[in-house]
C-alpha cells in the first residue's frame, strides 16, 4: 500500500506544501513573502497574516499539481518549530483542521530534522542519498550545527554555534555594508569577483567542534569603521575583496571543524544542508574537500536548500511508517531543538 504524505511549512516567511508519495516528490509549492525586503528583515506579524493568506491557495495548488485526490492523503505532517510564533501557529492550525476534517493522523516535524532529511527526498533528478551514519553540517540563518545521523530518525548534534550563525554572520555583515535583504545571497554573488586574500578577519579559537561567529562580525565592523575613516568611499571601491574576504573566512571555519568531526568520528559521508548550503563558496570547497579527503559528499539541490515543505513530508513519510502520531493538542514551539521530543 502506497503512503502519502502532505507536508505544511510556515515556520518564518514562506508558505510552502508538498506532497510526497513512498518517499517520491509529487509536488513543492512555495509562496514568498516580498513585504520584508523594505524593512531590511522578517517581520513576525506580517509573515503570520501572510500566511493566512496563502496557506490554503497554496496547499490547494500542491495538492492539484500532485495529481492526487485528497482522500488519497495518509497523513499531514507539519513544522512545529523551531521558528516564528505567529506563523507557527497558522500552520499548526490549518494541518490540524486538515487531519480532523479528513480524520488521518498528524505528524508534528522539527524544522530543523527536515533540512537534514531533504537529501531523501526523491525526486526526478536525484535518488541518491547518504549512507548511515554520515555527518551533517546544518548551516543556516539561525542555526549551525555539526549532526551525526544515525538513522532517518536518530540524529545527534555533535557541535553548534555558542553565539550567532554562520547565515546571521552573512546578513549582519551584508547589512552594515548597505547591500539589500537577504545579505547572504548577494555576499556570494559579489565574492565571485572579489579577492579572497584582500583582508584578514578574526576567526575565533573554539575548543572541540563548536563554532562562534560574533567576534567575526565585530572584527568585520571595526575594519569597516577603521577603513571608512581614511576613505568615506571605503566599501564602495572594494566591496567585492570585502565579500570575497567574509566568505573565505565563514567557509574556512566550517570546513574546518567538519574535517575534525570527520576525523573525530572516522565518518566518510559528509552532507550540507540549511539556507547557506546553497552558498556557491561553501559548495564548491566542500566539494573540493571531499575529493581530497576521499569523502562522499552531498550537496542539495538549491530548491530544498531553503525552507520548503518537501522536507517536512519526508519527515513525516518516516515518522508515518514509525508509527510516530502527534495528538490534535499539538502546540508550536518557537524553541524546538533538535532530539527533542517530537509530539
Amino acid at each position: 500500500m502506497s503512503v502519502t504524505i502532505l507536508g505544511i511549512e510556515s515556520s518564518c516567511d514562506d508558505t510552502s506544501a508538498a506532497v510526497i508519495r513512498d518517499g517520491f516528490l509529487l509536488s513543492n509549492l512555495i509562496s514568498s513573502q516580498e513585504v520584508h525586503r523594505i524593512y531590511g528583515g522578517v517581520v513576525p506579524e506580517l509573515a503570520s497574516r501572510a500566511h493566512q493568506a496563502n496557506i490554503i491557495p497554496v496547499v490547494d495548488s500542491a495538492i492539484k499539481k500532485a495529481g492526487i485526490d485528497i482522500s488519497e492523503i495518509n497523513a499531514v505532517a507539519f513544522t512545529r518549530g523551531p521558528g516564528l510564533l505567529g506563523s507557527l501557529l497558522v500552520g499548526v492550525s490549518f494541518a490540524k483542521g486538515f487531519a480532523l476534517s479528513r480524520n488521518i493522523p498528524l505528524v508534528a516535524v522539527n524544522h530543523l530534522q527536515g533540512h537534514v532529511l531533504a537529501h531523501f527526498v526523491k525526486d526526478e533528478i536525484n535518488q541518491n542519498h547518504p549512507k548511515f551514519p554520515f555527518l551533517c553540517l546544518l548551516v543556516s540563518g539561525g542555526h549551525t550545527q555539526l549532526i551525526i545521523v544515525r538513522s532517518h530518525l536518530d540524529m545527534e548534534i555533535v557541535g553548534q554555534t555558542i553565539d550567532d550563525a554562520a547565515g546571521e554572520a552573512f546578513d549582519k555583515c551584508a547589512k552594515v555594508m548597505g547591500l539589500p535583504y537577504p545579505g547572504g545571497p548577494v555576499v556570494d554573488k559579489l565574492a565571485q569577483e572579489g579577492n579572497p586574500q584582500a583582508f584578514s578577519f578574526a576567526r575565533p579559537n573554539i575548543k572541540e567542534l563548536d563554532f562562534s561567529f560574533s567576534g567575526l562580525k565585530t572584527s568585520f565592523l571595526y575594519t569597516l569603521r577603521d577603513r571608512m575613516a581614511e576613505d568615506p568611499h571605503f566599501i564602495d571601491v572594494r566591496k567585492a575583496d570585502l565579500c570575497a574576504s567574509l566568505q573565505h573566512t565563514i567557509i574556512s571555519i566550517l570546513l574546518s571543524k567538519v574535517e575534525m568531526a570527520a576525523r573525530k568520528y572516522g565518518i566518510r559521508e559528509v552532507a550540507i544542508a540549511g539556507g547557506v548550503s546553497a552558498n556557491s563558496g561553501l559548495r564548491n570547497a566542500l566539494t573540493e574537500l571531499g575529493q581530497a579527503k576521499g569523502w562522499n559528499v552531498f550537496i542539495p539541490q538549491f530548491r530544498y536548500t531553503t525552507d520548503n515543505a518537501a522536507m517536512i513530508a519526508i519527515v513525516g513519510y518516516y515518522r508515518f511508517l514509525a508509527g510516530e502520531f502527534s495528538p490534535h493538542d499539538v502546540t508550536p514551539l518557537a524553541r524546538f531543538p533538535l532530539g527533542a521530543a517530537e509530539v
